[in-house]
């Protein structure tokens, strides 16, 4: 059996194609319960990847057969020694050194770009054996990685919301909110709150839970904001805001963003939920949360079933789910590998 790992770029329809096809069999075979595998996605992340980061695709042929993808995201303006990693290898094809081989090309990359570590994400446990560790736990084990931080997926399931206890919770949220005013859309930010929200959006790494991983905030302006939305719009992804502004500064100073990608109506994905921390104590995330779900689901009445990840020590937001319904589903590892 012959491995090779060449790389590929945005014109490369093959290529694209062959990275989708392996992709799709990983989330069918692994993750069934998520939405399936995103053509849109992987082809956008490749052509349009988000701003000021230089992505590195990597395609591990098995005696010719397509059986492998790697994808390095490396950021260009802040955290510029770290990388980010997705690597996926075929079902049909697992337990021929299709990943080993792919591993050891991509870390000998990484120097060449001054990059000194590397993380990636994978879930703890086999598909409905939560003794059972996955594949991929021994594998990055066997690299020498790391796991830095423990994450843990809950889901909502709309069809059994409390609507009854929803709104005793929102109307406890308002009442602690006074002197604060909600803000709703979709899409783009308006201009008008571009700046407050790219400031949020740079706090998240400095105020969530991070573990052991090595990775600083982020330096977000509202141009880099903007070069993320238009990404995100290649990607399919329906998104969907709350804000919460101070009448008295007129800064906008909590946000929560849900979204529906192009492969699944069915499914949304909770995202960032943010309140600056001069703000806090008001109630605002689980206002802006409760407002948001209302919002996205008065649009998007196909949705059935809302993920979302935390990590496990981050108590407090974990307490706000789990007030609306979130339940556990699984656990992940955020993998850490010094290069």
């Amino acid at each position: 059996m012959t491995v090779t790992v060449t790389p590929f770029g945005p014109a490369d329809d093959q290529a694209i194609e062959e990275a989708y096809r392996i992709g799709a069999a990983y989330v069918a075979a692994d993750l069934p319960d998520f939405p399936p595998f995103c053509r849109q996605r992987l082809t956008a992340m490749i052509r349009q990847p988000m701003p000021s980061h230089l992505p590195i695709n990597l395609l591990a042929h098995l005696d010719g057969e397509p059986a492998g993808h790697l994808v390095l995201n490396l950021p260009q303006l802040d955290n510029t020694e770290n990388a980010s990693a997705e690597l996926v290898v075929h079902p049909a094809y697992r337990r021929r050194g299709v990943g080993r081989a792919l591993a050891r090309h991509g870390l000998a990359v990484l120097p060449e770009h001054g990059r000194k570590r590397v993380s990636a994400m994978s879930r703890a446990h086999a598909p409905g054996a939560p003794g059972r560790p996955a594949p991929a736990t021994a594998f990055a084990a066997a690299l020498g990685a790391v796991d830095a931080l423990a994450d843990v997926r809950r889901r909502l399931e709309v069809a059994d919301l409390d609507q009854a206890s929803l709104e005793a919770l929102l109307t406890d949220a308002r009442s602690r909110a006074a002197g604060y005013e909600v803000l709703r859309w979709r899409g783009r930010t308006p201009d008008a709150l571009a700046a407050d929200v790219a400031y949020l959006d740079g706090r998240l790494l400095a105020d969530a839970p991070m573990g052991d991983l090595a990775w600083e905030p982020e330096q977000v302006d509202a141009e880099r904001l903007r070069g993320t939305e238009l990404a995100l719009e290649a990607r399919g992804r329906r998104r969907y805001h709350v804000g919460v502004r101070h009448d008295a500064s007129g800064r906008l100073v909590a946000w929560t963003l849900l979204d529906v990608g192009a492969s699944a109506d069915w499914h949304s994905f909770q995202q960032i939920t943010i309140v600056d921390p001069e703000h806090r104590g008001h109630r605002l995330g689980l206002l802006a949360k409760i407002e948001n779900l209302r919002h996205l689901l008065a649009h998007e009445p196909a949705v059935r079933v809302i993920d979302t990840f935390n990590a496990d020590s981050n108590d407090h937001m974990i307490a706000i789910n789990e007030q609306l319904g979130f339940r556990v589903l699984d656990r992940w590892s955020n993998w850490q590998l010094d290069v």
